[in-house]
């Protein structure tokens, strides 16, 4: 599990690693460990992301869509930095692994997911579990593998 403001792991191992051509990705989650932050929901992402993911501003509404929202867009974007500072685009990851603790979930994690991967959507595994690290606020759990060529590097 990975810290999904800058990749940095929450415990000892890699959050990313580039083998020749392909960036593998640990698990990322909804944390932000600087700031003492779990992503619980609309509130803690920008406040035109949740707007334009449907927050209603109506607590009952919003307390039940709004937690995987968050967590869905602030993970997939966390990906997207990283690849970016990898030298790649969206379009470079061609695997996802994700981890839901509710299947449920998927239909609106799927909704986020297609604004990132509009035209063509990465190969996808899906799998429900019954606990994530570090807390039992975090709902989902992505993993992501990028082809992204070395430029520059003659063979």
């Amino acid at each position: 599990m990975t810290n999904a403001t800058n990749g940095a792991p929450l415990a000892r191992y890699a959050a990313s690693k580039r083998v020749g051509e392909f960036i593998f990705l640990s698990g990322l989650i909804a944390v932000d460990p600087a700031r003492s932050l779990i992503v619980r929901g609309f509130e803690d992402i920008p406040t035109e992301v949740a707007d334009s993911l449907g927050r209603t501003g109506e607590f009952s509404s919003d307390i039940k869509q709004g937690p995987i929202l968050a967590q869905s867009w602030y993970v997939l974007d966390v990906i997207r930095q990283i690849i970016e500072r990898e030298g790649g685009q969206m379009s470079d990851v061609f695997k996802l692994v994700q981890y839901f603790r509710n299947l449920d979930h998927f239909p609106s994690y799927s909704m986020v997911r297609r604004r990132f991967f509009a035209d063509d959507p990465p190969i996808s595994t899906v799998v429900e579990v019954s606990a994530m690290l570090p807390s039992d606020n975090i709902l989902i759990e992505v993993e992501a593998t990028a082809y992204l060529p070395q430029r520059g590097i003659k063979e």
